[in-house]
C-alpha cells in the first residue's frame, strides 16, 4: 500500500489543490477523487503557454479579458469535471466535485457594492456557473457577502463549498445558512455542501501574534481549530438522516515552515472528510516510503494544551486578522489574472 493509499484507507477523501490537466490525472491515478481551483491556479497555468492555443482562440472571438478569464477558468474546471465524473457517479453525488472559485473582485477594497448587492451577485453567478454542471461545486467565500447568499443559493440547488474559514463562527454562519436553504429547496436527497477549514495559516499567525503560547502548544492552534469545528459539524448533521455527506475541507495542509514535515496536517487530520493537497504535498508524501497513516481527526491535544490556546488565541482577532489577509490573497491574483490576459492578447496578436 502506498502512502497516499494508506492515508485514503483511514477514511479520508483526497482531492487535488489544483485543476492543472496534467497533475489531475496523475493525481486521480494515484486515489484523488476531486479537485479545487482558484485565480493563482489558473493564472499559473496560462503562465506555462500550454493554453495560447485556446486563449488565441478565446481573443479571436473579440472577448473581453475578464471574459477570457471566466471562459478559460470554466473549460480548465469542466476539463477536471470529466476526470472525476466517474467517482461522482459511482458515489451517488457524496464525491467527485471539482470547485470553481465565484469573482474574488467582489471583495476588493474598490468594490462599492452593498452586502445585499454583493449577495445578489453572488447568487446570480453561482446559478450561472453551476448550470449543466453536476459535479461542480461553487465556492463562496464566508465574507458578509457570501454568507449572505449562501442561502438562496442552496434553495436553488447549487452545491457549494464555503470557503476561507477560520473559525467556529464562520462556519456555524455557514453551516446553518445552507440548512435553511436545503429546507426551502423541496427534496434533500441531492444536498451536498463542504466547509473548507484554513489550517496552516492559522500558526502563522500565533507565531506573529501570540508568541507566548508555549512550544507544545505553537503550531497546533490551526490543527485543534479545525478538529472543533469537525466535531461540530459532526454532531449538527448527524440527526438530518441525509443520504449525502456535510463535510469539512481540511485546506491550506501544505506546511509554512521548512523545518515541519511535509506530512503535519495531513497526518494530524486524517480519518473523515475531505483533504485538498496541494501537488507538492501530495508528492511528498508519496515519496515516504512505508509511511503508514492512521485516523487522528477525532484525537484532540492535553487539556492543558487545549486550557493554554483558549486562554492565550483571541480568536476573534484571529479571524479579523487572516480575513482580511486572506481577502487581499483572494482578489489580488483575479487581478494578476487579467493583467495576464492582457500580456497574452498583446504577445498573441489580438
Amino acid at each position: 500500500m502506498t502512502p497516499l493509499e494508506s492515508l485514503i484507507a483511514t477514511g479520508t477523501k483526497l482531492w487535488l489543490d489544483s485543476i492543472d490537466p496534467d497533475l489531475v490525472i496523475e493525481n486521480r491515478a494515484l486515489g484523488a477523487t476531486g479537485a479545487t481551483s482558484n485565480p493563482i491556479i489558473v493564472t499559473n497555468l496560462l503562465k506555462t503557454g500550454r493554453f495560447d492555443a485556446q486563449l488565441a482562440s478565446l481573443l479571436a472571438e473579440g472577448l473581453s479579458d475578464d471574459e477570457v478569464a471566466w471562459r478559460m477558468t470554466d473549460q480548465l474546471v469542466k476539463n477536471a469535471q470529466d476526470v472525476f465524473a466517474e467517482v461522482f457517479r459511482d458515489s451517488s453525488g457524496n464525491d467527485g466535485y471539482v470547485s470553481f472559485e465565484l469573482d474574488p473582485l467582489l471583495e476588493a477594497e474598490s468594490c462599492l457594492l452593498s452586502i445585499e448587492e454583493k449577495s445578489r451577485k453572488y447568487v446570480d453567478l453561482a446559478k450561472q456557473w453551476s448550470a449543466g454542471h453536476e459535479n461542480r461545486m461553487i465556492k463562496v467565500p464566508a465574507t458578509p457577502g457570501g454568507l449572505a447568499a449562501i442561502e438562496e443559493m442552496v434553495a436553488e440547488g447549487v452545491t457549494v463549498n464555503v470557503t476561507l474559514i477560520f473559525s467556529d463562527r464562520q462556519y456555524e454562519l455557514a453551516r446553518d445558512a445552507v440548512w435553511r436553504g436545503a429546507q426551502r429547496r423541496g427534496g434533500q436527497q441531492k444536498l451536498k455542501s463542504v466547509y473548507s477549514i484554513f489550517i496552516s495559516r492559522i500558526d502563522v499567525y500565533t507565531e506573529q501574534h501570540v508568541p507566548e503560547l508555549s512550544t507544545a502548544a505553537q503550531g497546533e492552534v490551526g490543527i485543534v481549530n479545525a478538529k472543533r469545528i469537525w466535531l461540530k459539524n459532526q454532531s449538527f448533521w448527524a440527526d438530518k438522516n441525509l443520504p449525502l455527506a456535510q463535510e469539512i475541507v481540511f485546506a491550506s495542509t501544505g506546511t509554512k515552515k521548512p523545518e515541519d514535515p511535509q506530512d503535519k496536517y495531513v497526518s494530524a487530520l486524517a480519518g473523515s472528510d475531505i483533504q485538498t493537497n496541494p501537488p507538492a504535498t501530495n508528492e511528498a508524501i508519496q515519496a515516504m516510503t512505508g509511511k503508514t497513516f492512521t485516523r487522528q481527526v477525532d484525537q484532540l491535544p492535553a487539556r492543558e494544551i487545549l486550557d493554554e490556546i483558549d486562554r492565550l488565541v483571541d480568536f476573534q482577532h484571529l479571524e479579523e486578522t487572516l480575513m482580511r489577509e486572506g481577502l487581499k490573497k483572494f482578489a489580488d491574483p483575479q487581478n494578476a489574472l487579467l493583467s495576464l490576459i492582457a500580456e497574452k492578447r498583446k504577445s498573441l496578436g489580438n
